[in-house]
C-alpha cells in the first residue's frame, strides 16, 4: 500500500491509499477489509492501539464468553474452528480473529489515532489524519463501532468517594475484590456478570438496577435462545415471539419483579431494536440473586465519601465502585462535515440501510445487532465497493449508482 512521504517544506506525512481507508481493526474493520479482498479490492486499515480487537484484548474481563452460540458471532468467509465450543472464551474468540487477519492477510497500520477525517469536496477525496500522516482515498469505512469509548456516567458524589471506582474496561477479575463490599453500576450483561464474578470470589456484590430490564435464559430446553428466536421470527410475527420468550422465561426463572428486576413493557427482541437495549442473558447470577448473595438496590441518589445513597431512602457503605454503563461511539470526534451521524456517534439510517452513508463513506459495526449486523455490512460494503472498483478500472469516471 506504500508508506507516507515527506511532504517538502515540513508538511505532513502525505498517503493516496489505493483502495477504502478502514478506521478500527476490530472484529468488524477486520470483516471488510476480508470480504474487500475477496472481491479483489485492497484497503488499508487504521488502528489507534498496537494490536487487533484492542477491546477483547485489552478491555473485557477474564471469565467472559460469547453470550450467543458461536454460529451467530462468525466473522463473514471463515468460521470458527470446529472444536472451539458453542461458547468460546475470550481467549478463543481473540485467537480466532488473529486467525482471521492471518487467513486474509490483514496487516492494519498500529498506533494511528485518526485525528480528523474530512470529504474534500472539490476533489471528491476523503482526507483521515493521524498524528503523523494524511492519508488520502476515495471511500472511507468507519469501523470503530459502538463501543469505542467507555460510557461514564454523572452522579452526584462520585469525585468524593474515596474507593476506587473502576470501568468495567479496567476490570479483570473479582479476586482483586475479595471481601469487599462492591456497589456495581449497571444491571446489563456485563453487570450481571462482574456481579457473579465477583460472588465466586468472595466479595459482596450489590448491584444497581435503575430501570427496567429483561432478564431471559441464555438456553431454554438446552437450545440457545437466541437461536430459539431467530427460527422463530422465520414464520411468526416479532411480538408474537416476544410472548413466547417471556412465557418460557417466567417458567425457567420465575417472577424476577419480585427480586426488584422489573420487566419492561415493550418485548426483548423489539425493544433490542428499536433502542439497542439488550436483554441479559442469564449465565448463573439470577441464581445468586435469589439466594441473596449478591443484593439488588435501587437507582443511586448520590456517592458519599464512604457508600451511597439510593433512589429507595437506603443508605449503604461501600470499598468499591464499579461501572459497568457500557461504552459509547467516538465518530463525532474525529468525522467532520458529514450528515449521516447523529450527535451520539450512531448512523442516522436504521438496519439494514445504515451501512452505506454518501460519496464515498461507509459504516460497520453500528447495527446494533453484534456479530450478524457486522457480517451483514460488511458483504454489503464490499459488494457496493467492488462494483465502483471495476468501474474506475474499466476507465469510466463520475458518480456510481446506488447498489
Amino acid at each position: 500500500m506504500g508508506s507516507c512521504q515527506r511532504q517538502k517544506g515540513g508538511h505532513q506525512n502525505f498517503l493516496f491509499v489505493n483502495g477504502p481507508i478502514i478506521v478500527g481493526a476490530g472484529p468488524s474493520g477486520l470483516a471488510v477489509a476480508a470480504c474487500l479482498k475477496n472481491n479483489g479490492v485492497p484497503s488499508l486499515v487504521l488502528e489507534r492501539s498496537n494490536c487487533i480487537a484492542s477491546l477483547w484484548q485489552n478491555k473485557t474481563y477474564n471469565r467472559l464468553k460469547l453470550h450467543l452460540p458461536k454460529q451467530f458471532c462468525e466473522l463473514p468467509l471463515l468460521g470458527f474452528p470446529e472444536n472451539f465450543p458453542k461458547y468460546p472464551t475470550k481467549h478463543q474468540f481473540i485467537s480466532y480473529v488473529q486467525s482471521y487477519a492471518a487467513h486474509f492477510s490483514i496487516h492494519p497500520r498500529f498506533n494511528q489515532t485518526v485525528e480528523r477525517a474530512e470529504l474534500d469536496e472539490s476533489a471528491g477525496l476523503w482526507s483521515v489524519r493521524t498524528q503523523d500522516c494524511e492519508y488520502v482515498s476515495r471511500w472511507l469505512v468507519v469501523a470503530t463501532g459502538e463501543n469505542a469509548e467507555p460510557a461514564l456516567p454523572e452522579i452526584p458524589g462520585m469525585e468524593r468517594f474515596d474507593g476506587p471506582v473502576v470501568h468495567t474496561s479496567r476490570y479483570k477479575s473479582g479476586s482483586d475484590f475479595r471481601n469487599q463490599r462492591v456497589l456495581v453500576v449497571g444491571c446489563g450483561n456485563s453487570g450481571m456478570e462482574v456481579s457473579l464474578d465477583l460472588c465466586r470470589h468472595g466479595a459482596n456484590p450489590h448491584v444497581v438496577v435503575r430501570n427496567t430490564v429483561h432478564i431471559l435464559p441464555r438456553e431454554m430446553f438446552g437450545i440457545s435462545t437466541f437461536g430459539i428466536a431467530m427460527a422463530l421470527l422465520k414464520w411468526l410475527p416479532l411480538r408474537l415471539v416476544d410472548k413466547f420468550l417471556l412465557l418460557a422465561a417466567n417458567f425457567t426463572l420465575g417472577n424476577t419483579d419480585r427480586l426488584g428486576l422489573r420487566r419492561p413493557k415493550t418485548g426483548p427482541i423489539e425493544l433490542k431494536n428499536a433502542t439497542g437495549k439488550t436483554p441479559v442473558l442469564d449465565v448463573g447470577a439470577l441464581s445468586q440473586i435469589k439466594a441473596g448473595k449478591i443484593k439488588v438496590m435501587a437507582g443511586v441518589k448520590e456517592i458519599t465519601r464512604n457508600g451511597a445513597r439510593f433512589a429507595d431512602g437506603q443508605e449503604r457503605e461501600f470499598d468499591s465502585i464499579i461501572l459497568a454503563t457500557g461504552y459509547k461511539s467516538n465518530v463525532p470526534r474525529w468525522l467532520k462535515g458529514s450528515e449521516f451521524f447523529t450527535d451520539e456517534g450512531l448512523p442516522k439510517t436504521p438496519f439494514p440501510n445504515s451501512w452505506r452513508g454518501e460519496k464515498g463513506l461507509y459504516t460497520v459495526g453500528f447495527t446494533r445487532r453484534g456479530l450478524l449486523g457486522t457480517a451483514s455490512d460488511s458483504l454489503n460494503i464490499a459488494r457496493d465497493i467492488a462494483y465502483q472498483w471495476r468501474m474506475l478500472k474499466n476507465g469510466f469516471v463520475g458518480s456510481f449508482p446506488k447498489q
